[in-house]
């Protein structure tokens, strides 16, 4: 919740990109590290996110573990009935979804689910709680949302991307890789006068193949910062409104909840998918 005096000392759009703003750190022109000075640098680190997604990949890990330390086979503990819940539920998709046979992809679209769950989660946080805790302690800038940070989406979505290719060459050797995206959707012709068309109709296929492999990781990584940017900009807006925030915050928290955890659904559904289709012969 954004306090009175904050609001008096900065303008409405001042408020908005303070919020913004990740806490930065790179190496300037002299090879200095410097904070919150890197407009334009490529190399440039955002600390808020890096920090927040793997203190909630610590957490989900230590969870998990937990539960499965401390698991029985006679009746459950509220947390092992919880965390069996979500395996169960996971498992059940994988099983649907997936056609091959690989024991990476199940562990792996429970990461994807819980991860990206307690990451998105971060957003139903009043905006001003933990930036407000920092700047008490010297730290100027502080987004909590690892999610709305494009280079942590396109971060994950690049590992996902890895992975299509991975099971690709894994399942079809580097020759059916080759041939998948060469020789479909249309089958060059192999005798006659059509050889000569042969080589434009391969570099058609290798145009629209590449396009569409590459809009895997960018659907990934682009639908779930757009949406989770989106809600934390709306947040912020509430946030502005002052003392009548709470049911406006209330309210769109309670319709966020759903799209937090849909987008985390989402990216897991999507993820299985191309993976599937990796492992798939045509």
């Amino acid at each position: 919740m954004a306090s009175e005096g904050e609001q008096g000392a900065q303008t409405s759009g001042e408020y908005i990109q303070h919020h913004l703003q990740n806490l930065q750190v790179c190496k300037d022109e002299a090879g200095e590290w410097v904070w919150n000075q890197c407009a334009g640098n490529l190399m440039t680190v955002n600390v808020d996110s890096m920090f927040f997604s793997v203190l909630l990949g610590v957490v989900f890990i230590w969870v998990f573990g937990k539960a499965a330390r401390t698991a029985t086979s006679g009746t459950p503990g509220k947390l092992q009935a919880f965390v069996e819940i979500i395996v169960d539920f996971v498992d059940s998709i994988v099983k649907d979804t997936f056609h091959g046979k690989s024991r990476l992809v199940a562990p792996l679209a429970l990461t994807v689910f819980v991860w990206v769950f307690l990451m998105n989660f971060m957003d139903l946080i009043p905006v001003d709680w933990l930036p407000m805790a920092a700047a008490g302690v010297g730290i100027p800038y502080l987004k909590v949302v690892p999610t709305t940070d494009v280079n942590v989406t396109f971060g994950m979505s690049i590992s996902v991307f890895v992975l299509i290719i991975f099971y690709t060459i894994k399942t079809k050797g580097l020759g059916g890789f080759v041939r998948e995206m060469t020789m479909h959707p249309i089958a060059p012709p192999t005798r006659g006068a059509g050889l000569i068309a042969a080589p434009f109709i391969i570099a058609f296929n290798l145009i629209l193949e590449t396009v569409a492999l590459v809009a895997k990781p960018l659907s990934l990584s682009l639908r779930l910062f757009g949406n989770l940017f989106a809600g934390e900009l709306i947040f912020i807006l509430i946030a502005i409104v002052g003392v009548w925030q709470l049911p406006l915050h209330f309210g769109w928290a309670v319709f966020h909840l759903l799209i937090v955890t849909l987008q985390a659904f989402i990216f897991m559904m999507l993820t299985i998918a191309y993976i599937s289709l990796a492992t798939e012969e045509h």
